[in-house]
């Protein structure tokens, strides 16, 4: 993005305000600041800046529950700009809005309120793309679908990756190609099908992985196989909704011998007090290695959150399931459009 002449030009910005939302508040900040960089930069170059997102899964039909509208307010706040809500998307009202528009920036309604966002549909994303100069993604956390507000609009205004964008697939690169040994990865959450890749990943190239939360219970459950670098509870808490006293020191140990830390989903059921005990107890220990850390996903971030850490480790992804597909080796249609 830094790389072009940007000044007074009309920018669609691509972000991922898909966030928490619980009586009619963001739950999760960390998301919508993370646009905070690149929409700065295009507001001081005097561009006329309209953000698009989706929140939730609407499938293709209007819903208040999923609006936009209801981010709006504390965007405004974490952001430190006036946030205009347009309710919708494309059409008429977003061409008004726009030629209105005369301080801070608009954001659209939710996107997968049209069924052509998330089944990419080229006349969806040339509507997307009408009013616009040029397009401009940061939304790593949905760089893995291959949606017209994703993919489609590139092939109808020049594309630029934001500043978060750009910062992401960096530091990705960084664990992912050149992790400093000892490396270790923390793989936990549900659904073991979707951990796999990222695991028989790690094994290539990390030292150690440890496995927990309940695609741990899963892989004992399946009898799964690994190597001898994946370490597996030995034991658990009330019958696995926590990985147990024996096993946390197990990880603790390898923990502290560590240069590079990647971690992706919490050890146990941790929104549960008495089931969050091995995830505070990890974090802390992940605190004090010294290590390279980085940590994704949702819940893993609410973790870092409620202890008051997102400013403690190296860096925090705005990513969990684009996380592992890119570690995983997965295609990245978002990353692969922009020619990142």
């Amino acid at each position: 993005m830094q790389e072009t002449d940007v000044a007074g030009k009309k920018v669609l910005l691509r972000v991922d305000f898909n966030v928490a939302i619980e009586k009619g508040r963001v739950k999760e900040t960390f998301k919508i600041a993370a646009a905070k960089e690149t929409l700065d930069y295009l507001l001081a170059r005097k561009c006329k800046v309209v953000m698009i997102s989706h929140l939730g899964r609407p499938d293709g039909k209007v819903d208040p529950e999923f609006s936009l509208d209801q981010v709006t307010p504390d965007a405004e706040i974490i952001l430190g700009d006036r946030i205009t809500f347009v309710p919708d998307c494309i059409g008429e009202k977003v061409t008004t809005a726009l030629e209105n528009l005369n301080e801070g920036a608009l954001l659209l309604e939710n996107v997968r309120f049209y069924a052509g966002d998330e089944k990419n549909d080229p006349e969806f994303a040339k509507k997307l793309a009408e009013n616009f100069d040029i397009f401009v993604y940061d939304a790593f956390g949905v760089c893995h679908r291959d949606h017209a507000s994703i993919t489609g609009i590139t092939k109808f205004l020049p594309s630029y990756a934001g500043f978060n964008m750009q910062e992401e697939v960096h530091e990705m690169t960084i664990v992912k190609d050149h992790p400093i040994a000892p490396a270790v990865a923390i793989i936990g959450g549900a659904k073991i099908e979707t951990k796999l890749p990222v695991i028989k990943f790690f094994e290539e190239k990390y030292d150690h992985i440890l496995v927990g939360g309940k695609i741990a219970n899963e892989a004992i459950e399946q009898k799964m196989t690994f190597s001898d670098k994946v370490i597996l509870p030995t034991d658990f808490v009330d019958g696995g909704f926590d990985i147990g006293p024996a096993t946390v020191a197990k990880f603790k140990e390898i923990i502290a011998t560590a240069k590079t830390i990647v971690w992706n989903g919490p050890l146990g059921k941790f929104e549960d007090p008495r089931y969050a005990v091995s995830s505070n107890e990890i974090l802390q220990a992940v605190l004090a290695s010294g290590a390279f850390v980085l940590v994704g996903g949702g819940e893993t971030l609410e973790i870092l959150e409620k202890n008051d850490a997102m400013d403690s480790v190296s860096f925090v992804s705005t990513g969990g399931g684009a996380m592992l597909d890119y570690l995983g080796g997965a295609e990245m249609p978002g990353i692969e459009a922009l020619g990142v």
